[in-house]
């Protein structure tokens, strides 16, 4: 259960960060309720994940998951360039966050 909290924690790191983006410094009502909610949602999902998890690589998984989709988000529908290095790069996290998992 602490594996599938921390996924849906990360997730919802990206939730918030994006929403923190289109806050502008949180002069905007709805990006900045949708902020608060989900790093108040992905905080507590990591803190619950973290019971069963090595803190070490729960936070490693929840930055990875958060990261990745952060900027996959960013380039589909913010129009941030997109380079195949890039998205070898997001990749390669999203490989090592896996790597986390296959090691615990």
């Amino acid at each position: 259960m602490g594996w599938i909290a921390l996924v849906v924690s990360g997730m919802l790191e990206a939730v918030w960060a994006t929403a923190l983006g289109k806050s502008q410094g949180f002069s905007r009502p709805l990006p900045s309720v949708v902020f608060a909610l989900a790093l108040l949602l992905s905080m507590t999902g990591l803190a619950f994940a973290l019971r069963t998890v090595p803190v070490s690589t729960g936070y490693a998984v929840w930055v990875g998951i958060g990261a990745a989709l952060t900027a996959a988000y960013a380039m589909l529908f913010d129009g941030e360039p997109v380079s195949t290095v890039k998205i070898l790069l997001l990749l390669g996290l999203i490989a090592c966050v896996a790597g986390l998992k296959l090691t615990h």
